[in-house]
């Protein structure tokens, strides 16, 4: 039988790092998985080949002994033994059934690869479970595969709540999405993935949001900041001002002499926290002060014995 060079099949270097192997997997593992690649059977075939790379060069066991056999690989065919005196005909044996991979396959596909388990005459012969061409693995239940969506709310909506609704095979899916959410905030929705395999659960759809921009507020976490306009005779004389917030106008007193780009910090009046029901963050109201223009010329000579006041 021939050689399998599990490094080319992941397409990594010998010297490749666990997380590159890691790496490398994933993104053969989405590319040629059976969901994505429905009656495609050189997929098939190849996503069963990454998985027997991967079960090799992801144990850092398999892959030391891997690494020994390496291209001795005819010699060892021919007599039994690789140099050294190594016999792996014996250390085969002993290992019995492939045992899982260490690759967590739930942050990849939701619980499962997918597919059959069944690696090559060359992993059995070498790692034991499939002497004489027996398959090394059987089919198992496998949970289907993870999705993901990516959905836009607004900043209200955010800060009330949101119902997204789906089509899932014909079937309506009603997504509410929690109060407090942020960009990259995942909803998990159970069971609503690709399906499963040989019996396996289904997988679950994860609902991405992204916030759009609001004129009005500038998020930091859960506190906003916003800019409001007064004029220069409230700012002057102190007074009432108006304050827009996600829950609806309310007013401010601001005292005599306020200056402009002075901020005001209204405890509670932010977002809410998404996992803290009833706590809100706070929104910091900042002053921009407006001059009036054009200027009468009555307000100009009342500004000129202003400023003759002054300056006395």
């Amino acid at each position: 039988m021939d050689y399998k060079d599990y490094y080319k099949i992941l397409g990594i270097e010998k010297n490749a790092s666990e997380k590159e192997i890691k790496a490398a997997y994933r993104k053969l593992a989405r590319e040629y998985h059976p969901d994505v690649n429905p009656n495609n059977p050189a997929a098939e075939a190849k996503f069963k080949e990454i998985n027997e790379a991967n079960e090799v060069l992801g144990s850092p066991e398999k892959r030391a002994k891997y690494d020994q056999l390496g291209a001795s690989w005819q010699q060892w065919q021919q007599t039994g033994r690789a140099p050294g005196g190594f016999d792996w005909q014996s250390w085969s044996n002993a290992q019995g059934s492939p045992r899982e991979t260490n690759i967590n396959f739930e942050d990849l596909f939701g619980g499962g690869a997918g597919g059959n388990a069944d690696f090559s005459d060359f992993f059995g012969t070498i790692f034991g479970g499939g002497m004489g061409g027996q398959q090394a693995g059987r089919s198992r239940a496998r949970a289907g595969q993870d999705t993901e969506h990516e959905t836009e709310i607004t900043l209200v909506e955010a800060y009330h709540g949101a119902l997204r609704a789906f089509s899932n095979n014909g079937k309506r899916i009603d997504v509410r999405i929690p109060a407090g959410a942020s960009d990259g905030t995942k909803v998990r929705v159970r069971g609503q993935g690709y399906p499963g395999m040989n019996g396996g659960p289904d997988g679950d759809l994860y609902l991405k949001v992204k916030i759009t921009s609001d004129a009005r507020f500038e998020r930091k976490e859960d506190d906003l900041y916003t800019t409001v306009p007064v004029d220069l005779y409230t700012a002057i004389l102190g007074g009432e001002i108006t304050v827009p917030t996600l829950a609806g106008e309310l007013k401010l007193k601001i005292p005599e002499g306020s200056q402009n780009g002075q901020t005001f910090r209204l405890r509670g009046k932010g977002m809410p926290h998404l996992r803290k029901s009833g706590h809100h963050g706070d929104l910091y109201a900042r002053l921009d002060v407006r001059l009036p223009a054009p200027i009468t010329p009555q307000q100009r000579q009342l500004f000129e014995q202003l400023r003759d006041i002054s300056e006395k």
